[in-house]
């Protein structure tokens, strides 16, 4: 049988790979234990749960306030039943039920690595939203992970947790790519979905050619000539229109 050294050791392993502190994975376990008291005793359980790594040890101990007449048994218990634990108990005094973690154990565990894969997945969303956030119109570099349906599927450099795509609209269809290719588009926009953030690139806006004369001119770059508009016909030409501010 799984002792709860193993799931703590487990637990432990699987923080580590996700990046998650110590605090937060003592958090999260508390929450899958609380989840899985809440399947067992009802969702107003309250209880008193004590972690400690060193030994290996998990103590559980669900509290239910005496009461006269009971409206919610997963955190009430009657004086009679009470009474029958131990004859001092009063109306008002808490019962303390220890559980052995051994009986809801692998339930905890299993909705523990749940919080801990939303909650870094939670946080992967965040990290997006503000990498990426402020960068519409600006180059993305990365390498085409899959080509499915027309779309290009692409993994970014230095980032690869995120979600980006070239829909078949935003391509030159005369260029031709393959899995594994470099690639660089502009970042069009950030689309949020079901699965969280999704970058949506472009190598056909007209903002593609503006963002790599950006990167390839340096007076572009340090300002003394801005990019006023500009209009493509995609794998054909394009124009675009600047000012300048050298006088």
């Amino acid at each position: 049988m799984t002792t709860t050294t193993e799931i703590l050791e487990a637990l432990r392993e699987l923080a580590n790979l996700k990046q998650l502190d110590h605090n937060e994975l003592t958090e999260l376990l508390r929450d899958g234990i609380y989840a899985a008291l809440a399947k067992r005793y009802g969702p107003t359980v309250e209880a008193e749960i004590e972690i400690d790594e060193a030994q290996g040890l998990i103590r559980v101990a669900v509290l239910r306030t005496v009461v006269g007449d009971v409206e919610d048994p997963a955190c009430q218990v009657s004086l009679e039943d009470a009474k029958f634990e131990d004859d001092e108990f009063q109306i008002g005094d808490v019962l303390e039920e220890e559980v052995p973690f051994e009986d809801f154990g692998r339930t905890a565990v299993l909705a523990a690595k749940q919080r801990i894969i939303q909650s870094v997945r939670e946080g992967e969303r965040s990290r997006i939203r503000e990498e990426f956030g402020d960068k519409v119109g600006e180059l993305i570099s990365g390498e085409i992970q899959q080509i499915e349906r027309g779309r290009l599927v692409i993994m970014i450099n230095r980032f690869r947790e995120a979600e980006a795509i070239i829909p078949y609209r935003e391509q030159n269809h005369r260029e031709h790519f393959h899995q594994g290719d470099a690639i660089r588009a502009v970042l069009k926009r950030l689309e949020e979905t079901p699965k969280g953030p999704r970058l949506i690139l472009s190598r056909a806006d007209p903002a593609f050619v503006t963002a790599l004369f950006k990167l390839e001119v340096p007076e572009i770059q340090q300002g003394i000539v801005e990019i006023r508009g500009g209009a493509r016909d995609v794998g054909s030409r394009t124009k675009i229109s600047v000012s300048s501010r050298d006088v």
